[in-house]
């Protein structure tokens, strides 16, 4: 009752201050702490605000990270948001593997390692979260950024050699099947297409378009990426992680849906740099990822982190919808939250839950005994970053499709899309196949937020 009113107040009165902070980091209210500025955009206050505010929600994921991870997690993630400190990183890193979040973990030691190359700990626990992930050449590049004259340089040393040597056999291995590829496929170099082959045991081709790309192809998945510049090894290494991911996103959708796209999908990787130059800088801040004219795009796709992984995942959910509706023969589209809260619920479950990020879960619980979730309704035509509060949209529109899935499983909500995509109205196939309509499974819903 005490969270729910501080939510109802905070959601009437104007934004928290940096000296209310201040006041319950003293207090050790880190619930109240983290309830006040769990929606709050740091963009709303100047630069020495935001840092009062990001050092007060990194004491308490301190203080709360041996007792209480989850939230301590949720504490530091609001305090980079708000300042993003070496310290800060390191809670965030730190109470992520406590909760079991190795993506999350990884990203924010990336982040740290690009932020703050001089502090050891990052390459350090990178590398050894690499070790943990059975990835000694990702290790190997982590550990070896780690200050030769830093407190962590020995241990850095003691794990490289680790590394080195666990790779020693995954290189030779690698060498042998680079020659084996090399002696039947050739590399001229001029766009031809060449046989090879990938991990999932189909049939890829590579080679270079007349766009200048590079190609990778067979019938699930047609890879396309700028970078042509690496030499053979490097191409064949990167390609093969690429398809790999991809054939994992296949495996998991067609395990969670039953089904999985039948024609091939273009899937583009840019890294930071081109997607921002292709899709606007606007859009490069705000998503990791995105399916659009019928080809999955990946957003900074040159390393390819546990969260690029997952990102492949909702994105090629997309591409099984357009494929469900026969978009490219004219079918008829889903509403956006249909097809948005099925790509995120499909990514919670490769993430390993069937639930929101606690985090997220606690903010959606908030609005939902307050009144406040976004409306179904009201999110069937226009995109969901495009909402007031786009992490909300996709969490609630999650929970919708959860909710589906509950009653007949993906067999009866594979079927609605097929039907929409006939030309049925959504509402009308809703109701045929569920017997309630929007404004029902909209009270489902905010039930089952209120009561978690």
């Amino acid at each position: 009752m005490r969270a729910l009113l501080l939510a109802a107040l905070l959601s009437a009165n104007p934004p928290p201050t940096p000296a209310q902070a201040q006041k319950l980091a003293t207090q050790r209210a880190w619930e109240d702490l983290y309830l006040a500025w769990s929606s709050v955009d740091p963009k709303g206050y100047e630069p020495p605000q935001r840092r009062t505010i990001a050092s007060s929600l990194l004491k308490g994921c301190e203080a709360l990270a041996g007792s209480d991870a989850v939230m301590a997690y949720s504490l530091g993630e609001r305090a980079v948001l708000f300042e993003e400190t070496a310290a800060g990183l390191r809670c965030l890193a730190r109470t992520a593997l406590a909760t079991d979040q190795r993506g999350a973990a990884e990203d924010a030691l990336r982040r740290g390692l690009t932020r703050f190359p001089k502090d050891g700990h990052f390459g350090l626990e990178l590398g050894r979260l690499m070790l943990e992930d059975k990835d000694p050449q990702g290790a190997i590049a982590a550990l070896s950024k780690v200050p030769p004259r830093s407190p962590e340089a020995a241990k850095a040393r003691a794990l490289l050699q680790k590394a080195r040597g666990e790779s020693a056999e995954e290189n030779q291995s690698r060498a042998t099947a680079l020659a084996i590829e090399r002696r039947f496929t050739g590399e001229d170099g001029k766009g031809s297409v060449q046989p090879a082959s990938g991990s999932s045991g189909l049939a890829y081709e590579s080679g270079m378009g007349e766009d200048g790309m590079r190609t990778r192809a067979n019938n699930r998945f047609v890879v396309k990426y700028f970078n042509n510049a690496r030499d053979f090894g490097q191409r064949a290494e990167y390609e093969g992680r690429i398809v790999s991911a991809l054939d994992e996103a296949y495996v998991h959708t067609r395990q969670v849906l039953g089904e999985a796209r039948e024609a091939p999908v273009d899937v583009i990787l840019y890294t930071r740099e081109e997607f921002r130059t292709h899709q606007g800088a606007a859009l490069a801040r705000a998503v990791a990822g995105l399916y659009s004219d019928g080809a999955i795009r990946i957003n900074d796709a040159a390393e390819l982190t546990q969260q690029t992984k997952a990102t492949l995942v909702h994105e090629y959910v997309h591409s099984v919808v357009d494929d469900l509706v026969r978009a490219a023969a004219g079918g008829q589209h889903v509403p956006i939250w249909l097809n948005e809260g099925l790509a995120e619920y499909v990514e919670w479950r490769y993430l390993g839950s069937d639930k929101p990020p606690y985090a997220l879960a606690t903010r959606l619980r908030a609005a939902a005994q307050s009144g406040q979730l976004p409306r179904l309704s009201q999110m069937a035509g226009q995109a969901l970053i495009h909402q007031s509060d786009p992490a909300l949209a996709y969490g609630t529109s999650a929970v919708a499709v959860r909710e589906l899935l509950g009653e007949g499983g993906p067999t009866r909500l594979l079927g609605l899309i097929r039907e929409v995509g006939q030309g049925t109205p959504f509402e009308q196939a809703l109701q045929q196949r569920y017997g309630r309509g929007v404004p029902e499974l909209e009270a489902a819903v905010k039930a089952a937020l209120s009561r978690r």
